[in-house]
């Protein structure tokens, strides 16, 4: 059994050095960043929409087809430890963005809570907020507020 007064991983190991697992247990499972998001060619202002990628589950709020999402859908963004900082997209409440910040997980988060629902049960996912693409129309009259 671990130390309790052991740190957790993502306090103690750089982005650039967590396995696959770690990684990926950084994901909140608030398909916040599989919205589509609009960004204005003059101002480079980026206004969010409650569109979601194709392959959002809109219930559970995970890509349908992680492994292949890029042969699925090309323009899909794989985050890296060398991509996060500059991607201005990442909702402020990501935990790759956090950590990359330095700054910790919220309560909400599945690594914290030791509940995946916890992200849900919290409001932070699209969850019952996101439409699919098919049903959306012009990305334009779908733009939101919520994500910062």
């Amino acid at each position: 059994m671990a130390d309790e007064t052991e740190e957790p991983f993502w306090k103690t190991t750089p982005l650039r050095d967590m396995n696959r697992k770690q990684w990926e247990s950084l994901c909140d499972g608030c398909g916040r960043c599989c919205l589509e998001k609009l960004r204005d060619g003059d101002t480079n202002e980026l206004f969010f929409t409650n569109v979601a990628c194709k392959q959002l589950d809109l219930r559970n709020c995970q890509c349908k087809d992680y492994k292949h999402r890029q042969q699925i859908v090309p323009d899909c963004v794989q985050l890296t430890s060398r991509n996060i900082r500059r991607l201005d997209w990442l909702p402020d409440t990501c935990g790759y963005r956090l950590v990359a910040e330095g700054r910790d997980l919220h309560w909400w988060h599945p690594l914290v809570s030791g509940d995946p629902k916890t992200v849900h049960q919290a409001g932070i996912s699209v969850r019952g907020r996101a439409i699919s693409e098919r049903a959306a129309g012009d990305l334009e009259d779908h733009i939101i507020d919520w994500i910062k």
